[in-house]
């Protein structure tokens, strides 16, 4: 894995006969196959934003490539569209303006994984801490009990696609339209709660990415404090740059994609010590 957007699709072809079903249903106008990317960026400029240049992860998808199920999945709940947002949030008062002032909030992405989310949940809770995870629809799919625990335990979701494609703000309108329905249909069954936030893969906005949110009733929601520990360049620097929080800052950290070992283990030092810093862990 080398820096900067990754290049890498990770691209899931669903069933014809669920295409058809979404077809069918109105909820997604995409012809069935694998997406693929766009030769030309001019329908999605990026958008800057903290570390432009620097963001990526290594997502890589362990859930089944074509998930049975797909086809009898509901459709989505009526929705109410909201204003587009010209950029992002990239702080907690931001979006929740009242949340305490020490409030800070800490994201977790990429899963749920069935080795390294049930390891983050616990530590949360030992910690008495509340965070936000940012769900890739495959893996919500194949680990619906994990979604479920999620809620149970006190935090939130958020919509991160279906198979978090990189480049995402180059894909065409229709694909990137594709990726958030089928994700947020795919969550609200396995969580019957339906999320109102959404992380692009990467980071990687664009006007036509914010527009599509908006139509969904969602918001938009990046980070500030990234400890690229998607890289796994050790927990030291993990737990170094995530304590250099304060307050008001939206922390990344994964609980998928990858071998995970490394957040697990910088959070068992980070989430007390910034506790005992001063600083309270609330979901966005």
């Amino acid at each position: 894995m080398t820096g900067g957007r990754s290049e890498q699709t990770r691209d899931v072809g669903i069933s014809r006969r669920g295409m058809l079903a979404w077809a069918a249903s109105g909820v997604v106008g995409v012809a069935a196959g694998g997406l693929v990317g766009c030769s030309s960026p001019a329908h999605a400029t990026p958008l800057p934003g903290p570390s432009e240049g620097q963001r990526s992860d290594s997502f890589s998808p362990n859930a089944a490539t074509d998930p049975d199920g797909m086809a009898t999945l509901p459709g989505l709940p009526a929705v109410s569209a909201v204003p587009v947002r010209a950029r992002p949030v990239y702080k907690v008062h931001d979006l929740l303006p009242n949340a305490p002032s020490n409030a800070v909030a800490l994201t977790i992405d990429d899963g749920p994984d069935p080795h390294w989310t049930p390891q983050v949940l616990d530590l949360l809770r030992r910690h008495g801490a509340q965070a936000t995870f940012s769900l890739v629809g495959i893996e919500a799919h194949a680990q619906r009990s994990l979604v479920r625990r999620i809620i149970v335990e006190g935090h939130s979701l958020c919509n991160h696609t279906m198979t978090h494609p990189q480049p995402f703000s180059r894909r065409l309108p229709a694909q990137i339209d594709k990726e958030i329905v089928q994700a947020q249909s795919v969550i609200v069954d396995a969580a019957a709660t339906t999320p109102q936030l959404f992380r692009a893969p990467g980071g990687d906005w664009s006007p036509t990415v914010l527009a599509t949110v908006a139509r969904y009733g969602m918001t938009p929601i990046d980070w500030d404090i990234d400890p690229k520990d998607w890289a796994r360049p050790g927990p030291t620097p993990i737990i170094q740059r995530l304590l250099a929080a304060r307050p008001g800052d939206i922390l990344l950290c994964h609980d998928g994609g990858g071998n995970r070992a490394q957040t697990v283990e910088a959070l068992r030092t980070v989430l007390p010590r910034l506790k005992t810093n001063g600083l309270t862990f609330i979901t966005l």
